[in-house]
């Protein structure tokens, strides 16, 4: 059976997409799975990071769950039902207010490659691959799924991606802007986990703020008078206060999230 593993060790929450003999594959329940994970995490005040990673070693997702397309997604109306649920995921990853981190092992391919590219960090190891070969299989990324690889990587990389049906190596995938870092494969685990105690241990709020400027201003629409105010929301937080007297006090920050 397939499933969304959800796990919570102190402030970082782990989400495992498993689909045992699949290479993770991912079909519609788990689509959906993720969403519900997603918006349970985001009200979770006590997390701070979220990594996303694939069950075993030899794939982080291998794209779709192909089979389930001959039932679930023959027509117009089950198509735009089930590419609905699949970009509201990948929404609820993008939009979520805590940091995520993709863990990268094996095949990052199509919906797995989507996931990875809604999330804040990517880390890969050497012998990941990336790509979204549908050409070969005659149907096209739905628009509200290849936004945020557009988004990402840009118009020419997605182009190559998609009209040439590449498979791309990890150092090509980091060149190309797909990644955030490559290590060896022993390492990724371990470095993926290492990133994220490192979000965890900055101000919260600061981090969900700093998500939310970036995307604003990736809209190249001039901040108004009104949004250059909200941007100094931190001088009314504790954390705000904590952290300048931790630093002054040569001691470690205790934040709270308020």
């Amino acid at each position: 059976m397939s499933s969304i593993d959800l796990k919570i060790d102190g402030e970082i929450a782990t989400l495992t997409l498993n689909n045992p003999g699949k290479l993770n594959a991912i079909d519609l329940a788990m689509w959906r799975a993720l969403s519900g994970h997603m918006a349970t995490l985001a009200a979770d005040s006590a997390v701070r990071c979220i990594v996303l990673r694939g069950a075993g070693e030899a794939a982080f997702a291998a794209g779709g769950d192909l089979e389930e397309f001959v039932s679930a997604r023959t027509t117009l109306e089950q198509a735009l039902l089930y590419h609905g649920e699949v970009a509201a995921a990948l929404n609820a990853i993008a939009d979520s207010p805590h940091p995520t981190v993709a863990l990268i092992q094996g095949a990052c391919i199509g919906g797995g490659l989507e996931i990875a590219g809604a999330c804040d960090l990517r880390i890969a190891g050497e012998g990941a691959k990336f790509g979204a070969p549908i050409n070969k299989l005659g149907f096209s990324m739905y628009p509200g799924e290849m936004e945020g690889l557009l988004r990402l990587a840009g118009a020419a990389v997605v182009k190559e991606i998609l009209l040439e049906g590449r498979i791309l190596g990890a150092r090509e995938a980091y060149e190309k802007g797909l990644l955030t870092r490559v290590v060896p494969d022993v390492q990724v685990c371990d470095e993926a986990y290492a990133s994220a105690r490192r979000i965890c241990q900055g101000a919260p709020l600061v981090a969900g703020w700093h998500k939310q400027w970036i995307r604003r201003l990736q809209d190249g629409r001039p901040l108004s008078d009104a949004e250059k105010a909200a941007s100094f929301a931190f001088l009314d937080t504790e954390d705000y206060r904590e952290g300048l007297a931790a630093f002054l006090e040569k001691r470690k920050p205790q934040f709270k999230a308020r």
